[in-house]
């Protein structure tokens, strides 16, 4: 299918700003204690952006006469998530002729959706040269990658939440809770809210976001007065919310649910069976609710969760959408992002030398990047962090309340 590109659209897709430092790594490799236990590291310490940055556009002309880069991407192109495969392959191309570097060559590999197959993938796209890999999507298939790249000096951008797996070589975009959980409780207690209860499973996702969260309240001046732990699936969590039903009125304003699936719907129609009801407690999640079949909940009504701006990913789901005829996967904007990432730091690097720009000091640029999902940035322990939105459940839609702020 022939594709046209747009001039203008073009300058606006994606805005590299200045560099100005970084700072120490935190080894997530010391996060787990001698019982098995998940610490969170402590957000790392980088110097601020500062507010006023000279945005560079992008163009074709840009690209004129720079050399030839090799990179990457791995994706589950067969198997149970093919689907997922192409499409986020279909944003890499997307964006790879929307930035017009006709020498940057996109090595596609597939990854089969294993980890025996990712890693065959990255020993074949190091063979062929690539400077830089993107992807793979899942845990197990980036833990293989990580193995085979640890001889080489090919740094690796994957798609994958495991906050664990990142470090100096290995850089993970996918959507992560740290800045969710940070953004929601601080939004909330802005908003007068100051006591919460907390519905948390009890599990390795859970006890992040609950510790998360519990410390986000307290710097905020606001307190969890009311605590549940569960067993993920486990239906006697309906019998613990009963314990928070009181007598007098509840002691919490809000509670702090970071469940997804069918156990939203089990677990705020027990609040509203309590007589907790979404219109008295302020429902609070995380990005997990970023899903239309949420906002059909009756009982989800007025939540807030924090998540990537959806104006902001308009733009490329309609281009997207025109260009191939269907809609895209929720995932494929990493990978329109993250191609796209590629091919600027490649420029600025052959501008201003004679390699592109894929050291640690250029992906963790503390200024950060703008993209599809809004604006984003790699900390210095490898995990990205971005700017959201504060979104609300309405009237069965996702509407933003508070837009995301566009720099660091």
């Amino acid at each position: 299918m022939a594709i046209r590109r747009n001039p203008l659209l073009i300058i606006c897709l994606f805005l590299i700003f200045a560099l100005s430092g970084c700072a120490a790594v935190d080894d997530l490799n010391n996060a787990w204690d001698n019982r098995g236990t998940y610490t969170p590291p402590p957000p790392p310490t980088q110097q601020t952006a500062q507010p006023s940055v000279t945005m560079q556009s992008a163009s074709p002309a840009d690209f004129s006469n720079l050399p030839a880069v090799h990179v990457a991407i791995l994706l589950p192109l067969s198997g149970p998530k093919a689907t997922l495969g192409q499409s986020m392959l279909q944003a890499a191309q997307l964006a790879l002729f929307d930035m017009g570097y006709n020498k940057f060559k996109l090595i596609p590999r597939d990854t089969q959706g294993t980890s025996a197959g990712a890693s065959a993938a990255a020993t074949s796209a190091i063979n062929e040269g690539a400077q830089l890999i993107l992807g793979p999507v899942f845990a197990d298939s980036v833990k293989a990658v990580k193995s085979v790249v640890s001889a080489s000096n090919v740094n690796v951008i994957a798609f994958s939440t495991d906050w664990t797996l990142a470090d100096r070589r290995t850089f993970l975009m996918g959507f992560m809770p740290f800045s969710q959980v940070d953004r929601v409780a601080s939004y909330a207690t802005q908003k007068g809210y100051q006591n919460f209860a907390l519905i948390a499973p009890r599990d390795k996702y859970g006890d992040l976001v609950a510790s998360r969260f519990d410390n986000a309240a307290r710097s905020n001046g606001a307190n969890i007065t009311k605590s549940i732990r569960f067993t993920p699936g486990d239906p006697a969590v309906i019998n613990q919310i009963t314990s928070l039903k009181s007598d007098g009125a509840p002691n919490f304003q809000a509670v702090f649910m970071p469940v997804g699936g069918s156990q939203i719907e089990t677990i705020s129609s027990a609040l509203s069976y309590n007589n907790l009801m979404p219109d008295t407690i302020k429902r609070l999640g995380t990005g997990l609710w970023d899903d239309t079949r949420v906002a059909n909940q009756q009982n989800m009504q007025g939540a807030w969760f924090a998540a990537p701006s959806p104006s902001a990913r308009s733009s490329f789901e309609q281009k997207y959408s025109n260009t191939y005829g269907q809609a895209p996967v929720r995932l494929a904007s990493l990978a329109y992002d993250a191609t796209a990432l590629a091919t600027i730091l490649a420029r600025n690097g052959f501008q201003n030398g004679s390699a592109p720009a894929y050291s640690y000091n250029d992906l963790t640029n503390p200024n950060g990047f703008a993209g599809a999902d809004g604006v984003f940035r790699f900390q210095s322990n490898g995990i990205v962090e971005r700017q959201l939105s504060i979104l609300e459940l309405r009237r069965s839609q996702i509407v933003e309340i508070d837009p995301a702020p566009t720099r660091f």
